[in-house]
């Protein structure tokens, strides 16, 4: 990496700085999206597992398994919403 002059770099307007931190803040915000949908897909594989051992068990909580298929479907509804999102901000190019 070689350094800009001193000159060069107090002449940088805010906006240049801020143009050439766009791509770093970017991925970072990428990234952060891409954790939250990898927290929800953990979230949907334990309620789903939750799910099969209430309805294994010799008498069902059906107020716990409601409970927990409301949370499974708003798990994957927005897992399907970070989708979207994903895509509309961050094209593939």
């Amino acid at each position: 990496m070689k350094l800009k002059p001193y000159k060069e770099i107090i002449a940088m307007s805010k906006e240049k700085l801020d143009e050439a931190l766009a791509p770093i803040r970017a991925r970072q915000v990428k990234g952060q999206a891409e954790l939250e949908m990898a927290k929800i897909d953990e979230q949907i594989v334990s309620t789903e597992a939750t799910i099969q051992e209430i309805c294994a068990a010799k008498t069902i909580e059906f107020s716990r398994l409601l409970r927990l298929m409301d949370e499974h479907a708003l798990a994957e509804r927005r897992k399907k919403q970070y989708g979207k999102i994903l895509g509309d901000l961050f094209p593939e190019e």
